[in-house]
């Protein structure tokens, strides 16, 4: 049995390297050639050019590894059907189930391998490669930083610092603006509940505004709503908002807790929370799904009719799990159920199938 094990995983293998190895090409390629305007305009040597596509293997890898191994089972099994070797393993009493469990284990181990490798390699690769082209190649200028607590930012005369940015609807939550002297000593304060980009103008709400004089006391002046006139718009606070897939799961999971603590509304970042978790058990939602198509008939196969019924199981699972999680965003589904419907109809449509395949 541990002969066979190890030929159907060496069949598996060598599909799955070289549609792994395939995908990240093409992606590479791709974004190559739409990167290459932006490289020769900034004059990027070629050392920073191959930087940074070293820096997005990574991301590249955490997509492409469930689609890499739901085409290399398709293959194989479809590879085994063509040449009857599937009739000879049932005629000398090997169950189907049996026959699989090798590519389970390694989807298993895949998984396990795509969940840490997305929460310590990926959103490091991710800093790394924005911090190359923003700085290093378009050479601009670093305005601030995000923490989990709090994003600063600095601008021409003042210092600005908030909890939370909604990049959907321009909103700053938890607004302080340091305004400075020349000689560095406070000229003025400003603390909001938020402040919302509107008609081209930044809106202030629930704001107080402290103003400090060197011979009497502070001056303090309370404010419902107030437009403020500040030279920064939205796209340059989004620069240091740090987006979910610059963190891993427990990195978010702390950032999700600080902001519920105080208050904000935290949906979108939860629904993402949740899909950290539920996108690595693909892997083998994949490969459980892809046996049964790949063995329906003994006599259909063929590498291109596998390789078009994986894009296709593809393509719907991603935009199944697209549409689910968008309608997580909008609070129309809970975030957990918005995060893990694609998985589980996959996964109760790989059961059916399983369940009627003949054994």
């Amino acid at each position: 049995m541990k002969l066979i094990d190890k030929y159907i995983l060496k069949e598996f293998l060598r599909f799955f390297i070289i549609t792994f190895i395939s995908f990240i090409a093409l992606f590479l390629i791709v974004d190559f050639f739409e990167k290459i305007r932006m490289f020769l305009s900034n004059q990027a040597s070629v050392l920073q050019i191959v930087a940074y596509f070293v820096y997005s293997i990574p991301m590249i890898i955490s997509y492409i590894l469930p689609p890499s191994v739901l085409l290399a089972t398709l293959m194989t099994f479809s590879a085994f059907s063509k040449y009857s070797e599937i009739t000879a393993l049932k005629a000398n009493g090997m169950n189907l189930y049996r026959v699989i469990l090798p590519i389970v284990i390694f989807a298993s181990l895949a998984s396990v391998f795509l969940f840490y490798f997305s929460e310590l390699i990926t959103p490091s690769s991710i800093q790394k490669k924005n911090h190359l082209v923003k700085i290093e190649i378009q050479k601009k200028q670093n305005m601030g930083y995000f923490k989990l607590d709090e994003i600063w930012y600095r601008g021409g005369n003042a210092i600005y610092n908030f909890k939370m940015f909604d990049i959907d609807n321009n909103i700053l939550r938890g607004v302080t603006i340091n305004y400075l002297n020349p000689d560095f000593t406070m000229k003025a304060r400003i603390d909001a509940k938020e402040a919302q980009w509107k008609d081209n103008r930044w809106l202030f709400k629930n704001l107080l505004t402290t103003r400090f004089t060197q011979n009497s006391d502070p001056v303090l002046e309370w404010s419902q709503e107030k437009i403020i006139d500040l030279p920064e718009k939205p796209e340059d606070f989004k620069v240091m908002q740090k987006d979910v897939e610059k963190m891993g799961f427990f990195e978010l999971r702390k950032y999700v807790q600080k902001i519920q603590s105080e208050g904000y509304d935290v949906t979108k970042y939860l629904v993402d929370l949740h899909g950290k978790i539920a996108f690595p058990f693909v892997v083998i939602i994949m490969v459980m799904i892809a046996v049964p198509f790949s063995l329906r008939s003994e006599r259909s196969g063929g590498i291109m009719q596998s390789i078009g019924i994986g894009i296709f199981i593809g393509f719907s699972y991603w935009i199944l799990h697209a549409f689910c999680m968008s309608l997580g965003r909008s609070e129309v589904l809970p975030a957990f159920l918005s995060a893990w419907s694609a998985n589980i109809l996959f996964s109760t449509a790989a059961a059916f199938l399983l369940h009627k395949m003949d054994t």
